[in-house]
This record gives C-alpha cells, sequence and structure tokens, in this order.
C-alpha cells in the first residue's frame, strides 16, 4: 500500500522530486510532476486545461523556488489531459518521444469543445464525450507542441540529477515514455499505468503495453506516479499487466470464435474487472486486440468517437453512475471521493 494519501495537489516523493495528483483519477483527471536540483527544473506533463494547469503551477511556485521558471517540460504522450496546459509553461524547452510528436496535432481541443458545447449534434457519443469531459474547459487551449524530440532513450540532466526517457510506445498511445529518476527510486508513468482505473488501448499493440509493464517492473524504481491515480507500486504494475493480460486471452477468444468485435463488447465478462472504475473503456481495448490478431503492425486510423457511443452503453450496462457523477451530486457509488 502506498505511504502517500490520494489529494489533490503535490507530494514530495524523493529529493526534490514532486508528484502533483488529481483526484479521483477518472476522465481527464490526470496527475503530473516536477523534478529540481539546485535551481533547475523539469515539469513532467500538464493538465486539461488552463484553469488546472495554471493552478497548479502557482501551486508549485509557491512551495518550489526553482520552479518560477520551468526550464523543461516532458510530455509523457500526447492526450490532452497532459499537454493542453502546455502553453503556460512559457520559455520551457518541450521534449517528447517522436511518436508522441507524430500524434500531437490529431488532438484538437477545439474539436473537443465543440462537441461538448454542442454534444446534442452528435447523437450517444457526444453525449458521452460532454459527459466525460465537462469539468473542463477547452476553450482558450492552444495546442503547443514540442520543440525537441528523441526515440528509444535519452537522459537530460535537471542540475547534477539524471532524468531518464524510456520511450516505451505505441502502447496506450503513439509515443509512450517512462520518466524515470535513478538517485531517488522514482518514475513516472503517464497513461502506462492507471491506478484504480481502467487502461484503454487506444493505440496498441496491446502486448507492447504487456512489454512497457515489465520495463517499469524492471526499473530500480519503488515510487511510481501513475497517470491517473495515487501513487502506485510495482503490486499496481503487477494488477494492471494481469488484467490486460486477461483482457487479451478473452479478445482472442472471441475472436478465434468468430466473434465481432461489436458482440465481444456485448458479451465479455469482466468478473472482477467490471468493479473497476471506467470500466467501459474496455469497449475500445478490445476493437485494439482484434487489429492486434488480424493485421499486426499496419494499424488501421481509427476515429476516436464512436467510442464513445459504444462506451455509453456498456458503462449503463454495467450499471455505474455517470461520469464525475460526485462533482455534480448524483453520485451513490458508496465511495468517499
Amino acid at each position: 500500500m502506498s505511504k502517500w494519501t490520494f489529494t489533490k495537489g503535490l507530494h514530495e516523493v524523493g529529493n526534490g522530486v514532486w508528484a502533483y495528483l488529481q483526484p479521483d483519477g477518472s476522465w481527464g483527471w490526470s496527475n503530473a510532476g516536477v523534478i529540481v536540483d539546485g535551481d533547475q527544473s523539469l515539469l513532467v506533463d500538464t493538465l486539461f486545461d488552463l484553469k488546472l494547469t495554471g493552478e497548479m503551477l502557482d501551486d508549485m511556485r509557491r512551495s518550489i523556488p526553482a520552479t518560477r521558471q520551468i526550464d523543461v517540460l516532458v510530455n509523457t504522450h500526447a492526450d490532452g489531459d497532459h499537454t493542453f496546459g502546455n502553453q503556460l509553461v512559457e520559455g520551457a524547452r518541450i521534449i517528447t518521444s517522436q511518436g508522441t510528436a507524430d500524434e500531437f496535432s490529431i488532438i484538437q481541443p477545439a474539436v473537443w469543445q465543440n462537441i461538448a458545447d454542442n454534444a446534442a449534434q452528435f447523437g450517444a457519443a457526444g453525449e458521452f464525450i460532454s459527459e466525460c469531459f465537462r469539468p473542463f474547459d477547452f476553450s482558450d487551449v492552444v495546442l503547443t507542441p514540442p520543440t525537441e524530440t528523441f526515440s528509444g532513450h535519452k537522459e537530460i540532466r535537471v542540475g547534477d540529477k539524471i532524468v531518464e526517457l524510456i520511450e516505451v510506445g505505441p502502447a496506450h498511445s503513439l509515443g509512450d515514455t517512462l520518466i524515470h529518476v535513478p538517485a531517488d527510486g522514482v518514475v513516472y508513468t503517464g497513461d502506462i499505468l492507471f491506478n484504480g482505473g481502467t487502461p484503454i488501448a487506444w493505440y496498441g499493440p496491446v502486448h507492447r503495453w504487456v512489454r512497457a509493464c515489465d520495463v517499469l517492473l524492471d526499473l530500480d524504481a519503488e515510487v511510481i506516479v501513475a497517470g491517473h491515480g495515487p501513487i502506485a507500486t510495482k503490486d499496481d504494475v503487477r494488477r494492471m499487466k494481469q488484467y490486460l493480460t486477461d483482457i487479451t486471452g478473452e479478445a482472442r477468444r472471441f475472436y478465434d470464435a468468430g466473434v465481432s468485435w461489436e458482440e465481444a463488447v456485448r458479451e465479455i465478462n469482466l468478473g472482477a474487472y467490471a468493479d473497476w472504475d471506467d470500466a467501459e473503456r474496455v469497449a475500445v481495448t478490445l476493437q485494439t486486440l482484434y487489429d492486434d490478431f488480424s493485421v499486426g503492425d499496419q494499424r488501421p486510423v481509427r476515429d476516436k468517437m464512436p467510442y464513445f457511443a459504444v462506451m455509453k452503453a456498456m458503462r449503463e450496462k454495467l450499471g455505474k453512475p455517470p461520469v464525475h457523477a460526485h462533482i455534480y451530486g448524483s453520485c451513490d457509488c458508496g465511495k468517499d471521493h
């Protein structure tokens, strides 16, 4: 069990190493972090909108003098809940993997804002997108891409502290990157780890995500800052790896029996995983696994929007409350949020 409480804000997890956590870790509530040594700083990810990112940066500047001017920003991947605040980190070098850079412009804040504002025009998919994104405001977000890229592995110095960037994508996204601070035994995972919630394989192949879990487990790091959820341990990594392995097995069984993806989504029995937060995300992962089995490395480019209609139907079938219901006063899930 983690010794850190899952509360919003800064948590020091090493010598000059902090996590910035956002409960409850569901859709859009991502984590970030900062690494400092002397007067130098490296920010790990920004948040989903300018208000949240501004609050985080203000909190850091009040508590950590070296963050008054961020030197380097590393985005773990291109999803908006890890990048949409980039414009507020003025003057910083912005570093990502090449895969993340390739995916960056696909994620357009104005598109999500339009759907959220006009949900009825987009049917069930629009309704669920609006539900997932209603706490966030993308209207003033200016997509701010990386200024530098790398592939494979890169080392950065923050003062005298070595920080390793380890590309493990494509997996969750096209260019997932782990950020490892060896001297402090800390690693930031981005969305390679969802702690306490259901992972979603937007890109795949899923076997690469399983391999990324093994990379995490092999690192000399006992403090693991997940992309979503509480600060984790290696047991949490093993738990998510088992989920990915089990869902792969279920998908393979359906695929080999000639069951369509749509029918697999309707028929799959999630067992204990049905109790995980955002369990409906398995629908996307099943489609990605079907692509893994049928086309291998020649990945089709799929529009994300239709998946939201499928996930909405699955969430309702599972009897889950609306996303972010605890914020809007309609949650009867029994959890202490």
